[in-house]
Formats: C-alpha cells, sequence, structure tokens
C-alpha cells in the first residue's frame, strides 16, 4: 500500500503541474534518465523517471489538439534535459582549438539537445493523440517514443547516440537480449517495463489490479536476464590460431595528434609504444601478427610520407600487418580533398588494403551546405578544407593471415542496421575510433559500451583501438577479453577470438519490433474505443 500511496502522490504532483514547474518537472526527469547509460548503468531510475513521461500526458490538457501539443512541450523539456545531461561531453570538442570553436559551445551543448528533444516531443504528441486509460497506454508510450528513436537514428544521417535500449544492456546477462531484437526492440521494452509504476497511481475502474503491469515486467526482465545467462553459458570464448594481436593506445593530445610539425614525435612514440615489453617472456611487436592502431593516427598524409612507411616496415615482423587509421589524400575537381581511411599495411610497407569512412560526423568531419558555411568563415572542428570526402559503401577487407574483417571508424560502430552490409558475414568487426575529442567524460564509455552492443547484436568478435582509450577485445557474446582504460597510454596483447553462428536478429532485422509496434497500437485504438 506504501508504494500505491507514493505513486499516486507522485503522479498528482505532476499531472497537476502547469507552466514552468511542469517544464521543470520533465527537464528534471530527462536529465535524471541520462544515470540509466554508461559509465553509470543506474537503469532503475528509468522506473522513476518513464512514470513521469506517463503522468506528463494524463495531464496534458483536455482537446485533442490542444493535448498533443501540451504533450509535445512536455517531451520536448524531458528530451532536452536527457540530451543535456547524456551529450555534455560534446562540448569538450569545441575547446580544442578554443581561439576558433569556443563560441560555438552553447550550440554544441545546447544546440543539438534542443534538435534531439524535438524527436522526444513528437513521441509524446503522437501518444496524446492515441492517448487512453489504463495500462494499455503505457504501449502507447513505449510504441510511439520507440517510432520516434528509430526516426532520430535515421532522419538527417542519424543520431542513435543512447537510445533508450541501452539502459538495458548492464548487466551483461540482459545485454544479449540484442541478439534476439536488436537495440531498437529493446528500447521498446525498456519504455514499456520501466513505464509500469505509473498504473500504480490509477483509478480502481480503469485498473482493478494495479500490481499486474508491473509484475509481468519483472516476469520479463527475469526471463531475458536467464537467457542471457544461458547464451553466455553455451558460448564460451574461443580464439582464432595463429592470430596475436596487438593494440597500440597512444593517448596523444588533440594539439598534438594533428600538429604537423610533431610528426617526428608522433611516429617516435608510435613505435616505440608498440614494442614495448608486456612482461619477462615478451618479445614486444617481434611477437605480434597484427598490430592495431587507432583512428586518424598521424598528423600526415601516410602515403606521402615514405619515412614513416619505412620506420613502420622495419618494425614489423616478416607477414606481420599494420591495421591503422590514416587520412587519405584525393584529388577531385574541386580541389585538394581526404578520406578518413583504414589502411592495412604489409611488413615491406605496401598498401594491402584501404577502407574510406562512409558514415561521417556532421560538424566533425564535414559541414551541411559545406560550400555556403565556408564562405562565412566556418569550419568544421577537423578543419579539412571542403571536409572529409565519404567512402562508397561499408565492405570487409582481406586481413592476411587472419580472417576478414570489418572495419568501422569512430561512430559507425553505433548504427546498428546499417554497421554490417546485409550479406557479407565478417570473421570479426575493428572499430578504430578517437575519443580524444572528449577527454575524461563519459562520452567515451557511452561509445564504448554501444560498441559492445553492436558484437552482441551480431554475434561477432570486436577489436576496438581508441586514441586515449577505452582500446578493447571483445568477444562475440560482450565478454571483455581484455581492455586498456581510458586516459592512459599502452599496449594490449591478445588472441582473436572467435565468432559464433549469426543472431536471431542478423535473420530477422526489426520485423519482431514491427509485429510488437502494430499488436500494441491495435490494443490501444480497440481499448480507446471502447472506452
Amino acid at each position: 500500500m506504501s508504494l500505491i500511496l507514493t505513486a499516486t502522490r507522485a503522479s498528482h504532483t505532476v499531472v497537476l503541474a502547469y507552466g514552468w514547474r511542469r517544464a521543470l518537472i520533465a527537464m528534471a526527469a530527462g536529465a535524471a534518465s541520462a544515470l540509466a547509460f554508461a559509465p553509470f548503468n543506474a537503469w532503475p531510475i528509468l522506473f522513476v523517471t518513464f512514470p513521469v513521461l506517463i503522468w506528463l500526458v494524463d495531464g496534458s490538457t483536455a482537446g485533442r489538439w490542444s493535448g498533443a501539443w501540451s504533450a509535445a512541450i512536455a517531451g520536448w523539456c524531458f528530451g532536452f534535459g536527457f540530451f543535456v545531461a547524456g551529450l555534455y561531453w560534446i562540448g569538450y570538442a569545441f575547446l580544442v582549438d578554443a581561439k576558433t570553436f569556443a563560441w560555438l559551445l552553447p550550440l554544441a551543448v545546447a544546440g543539438l539537445p534542443a534538435y534531439l528533444a524535438i524527436f522526444t516531443g513528437l513521441a509524446l504528441a503522437g501518444a496524446r493523440l492515441i492517448w487512453t486509460r489504463g495500462p494499455e497506454r503505457l504501449l502507447a508510450l513505449a510504441a510511439m517514443l520507440t517510432m520516434a528513436e528509430w526516426l532520430r537514428g535515421h532522419l538527417l544521417s542519424g543520431f542513435p547516440w543512447n537510445t533508450f535500449g541501452y539502459a538495458l544492456t548492464e548487466p551483461l546477462a540482459l545485454a544479449q537480449s540484442v541478439s534476439l531484437i536488436g537495440i531498437w526492440g529493446l528500447t521498446f521494452v525498456t519504455i514499456a517495463v520501466c513505464a509500469t509504476p505509473a498504473v500504480l497511481a490509477d483509478d480502481r475502474v480503469d485498473t482493478p489490479r494495479p500490481y499486474r503491469p508491473m509484475l509481468i515486467a519483472v516476469l520479463l526482465l527475469a526471463g531475458l536476464t536467464a537467457y542471457g545467462a544461458a547464451r553466455l553459458a553455451a558460448h564460451q570464448t574461443e580464439y582464432v590460431d595463429g592470430v596475436k594481436l596487438r593494440i597500440m593506445q597512444p593517448n596523444l593530445q588533440q594539439d598534438v595528434k594533428f600538429n604537423y610539425a610533431a610528426k617526428d614525435q608522433v611516429m617516435a612514440r608510435y613505435l616505440a609504444l608498440s614494442d614495448r615489453s608486456t612482461g619477462p617472456t615478451s618479445k614486444g611487436v617481434a611477437d605480434v601478427t597484427h598490430l592495431i592502431w587507432p583512428e586518424s593516427a598521424f598528423p600526415f598524409y601516410l602515403a606521402r610520407e615514405p619515412d614513416a612507411l619505412a620506420q613502420i616496415a622495419a618494425m614489423l615482423k616478416p607477414g606481420a600487418k599494420l591495421i591503422t587509421g590514416a587520412v587519405r589524400p584525393a584529388a577531385v575537381a574541386s580541389g585538394p580533398r581526404a578520406y578518413n581511411s583504414v589502411y592495412v599495411i604489409d611488413s615491406d610497407g605496401s598498401f594491402h588494403g584501404i577502407y574510406d569512412k562512409v558514415h561521417l560526423v556532421p560538424f566533425g568531419e564535414y559541414l551541411p551546405f559545406q560550400p555556403l558555411l565556408e564562405r562565412f568563415g566556418l569550419r568544421q572542428l577537423t578543419k579539412q578544407v571542403g571536409g572529409f570526402l565519404a567512402g562508397s559503401r561499408r565492405r570487409a577487407m582481406d586481413v592476411p593471415g587472419a580472417p576478414s574483417m570489418l572495419p568501422l571508424i569512430c561512430y559507425e560502430a553505433i548504427f546498428p542496421g546499417a554497421a554490417v552490409p546485409p550479406g557479407e558475414r565478417p570473421g570479426w568487426l575493428v572499430n578504430l575510433t578517437n575519443d580524444g575529442w572528449f577527454g575524461i567524460s563519459t562520452g567515451p564509455y557511452q561509445h564504448f559500451q554501444q560498441s559492445r552492443v553492436l558484437a552482441i547484436a551480431q554475434g561477432l568478435p570486436m577489436v576496438r583501438a581508441a586514441n586515449t582509450g577505452i582500446s578493447a577485445v571483445i568477444d562475440p557474446v560482450g565478454r571483455i577479453v581484455k581492455f586498456l582504460p581510458l586516459g592512459t597510454d599502452g599496449v594490449l596483447d591478445s588472441a582473436l577470438p572467435k565468432p559464433i553462428t549469426p543472431t536471431l536478429f542478423v535473420a530477422w532485422g526489426d520485423y519482431p519490433l514491427i509485429l510488437a509496434l502494430v499488436a500494441s497500437l491495435l490494443l490501444v485504438l480497440r481499448r480507446r474505443l471502447h472506452s
């Protein structure tokens, strides 16, 4: 009874709030929801904040369209609080070259959240249009908010960062759910499950058994956890014979990493770190078959620096390979341009294969309406004149001495439906990134979490090399085999985990989610017609 009384009092506070008080309640609930994600992983907080969303819609004005508008404003406020608290770290990138970019800091820490919050506002407006009494309204919120999150992940190049399903990817057993329903399906489950305490405050005429939705939610979470534990037990980590990986994490500051005058210093650091001994029996880089360096590793065009290639060749043992990020020059009609690329380099210093990044970061690697904005003196953070060029398609690369790999540069690893091309099944995923833009903040932890979830969803091992961390080797069910923490330099030696059979998510994609959305909307409309 005390739980029901607490929920009832809380619901009255939210439902009856108006004006700035209502907006502040929504923003505070959104900001608190950011604690559900890495590095905090306090996902039970959503059992408090998602009921607030239900009560905000309950408290919207009575008219159909005015009610939708009222719900939209509340949803925007919730989203704004959520994205400011969860994405504040993006502002760090604008302080790397503060003289040039600091004036854009407010746009980064407030403008982007203001835009992303539009999707949350649209979700609550859509939910209000089909709103009904009783537990069915939980499904209305879950369906509309999931569809809005999907749109956020796809529209205008997409930004699915911290979509709500990531909240239920810790502990590892619970994260196995993405191998069944993917991150979008888990987003639907997260919203529906965590909003259930709102029903405790319902009128008994509408909800005669208010504990039932919460009981179903607990049983569902227990079932998903049991499935995950069984899946982990069934898939112990196995390794590819003859592959010895070494990941080099240099922990370079950004003002050094992009300074051509520091090229000799950078190369010397890379070579020394790569050959670092890790124990009394270690032979340094002489033991390694595949050495891996992070994204955009060099403050120069590697293809135009024969001395650097000669140093790499001298370091590698015969037959060994270097997998590294590097900026690749390109000559086009409009002038000198460049790609953000991954090179596979042979032990003689020649290029075995090249991949060019496909999904570029807006305002980081290119500007929307680039020629127009450059006329006003604006540049993207990387300062590449004209912006980076995008590669033609994602594709697996042949790597002698190892299974084929799928390279993913930076945040290409956070797009669950597009990261692995249909019909391609590489032996491992390689995520090269430079999260040094964002300092010691929550951003790199969130990025690491999302990369790990991709490995689980695909049933593929992930090897991750990050400039400042977190670098890691992750097996195909998400176990962290080895890792280097954020903000340190060093090397990580590991064998390469084997992949497992393709997951049900790989086979089914988002079809289970589509069925769940259709079924939910039908149940809501049925209740609405009979109420």
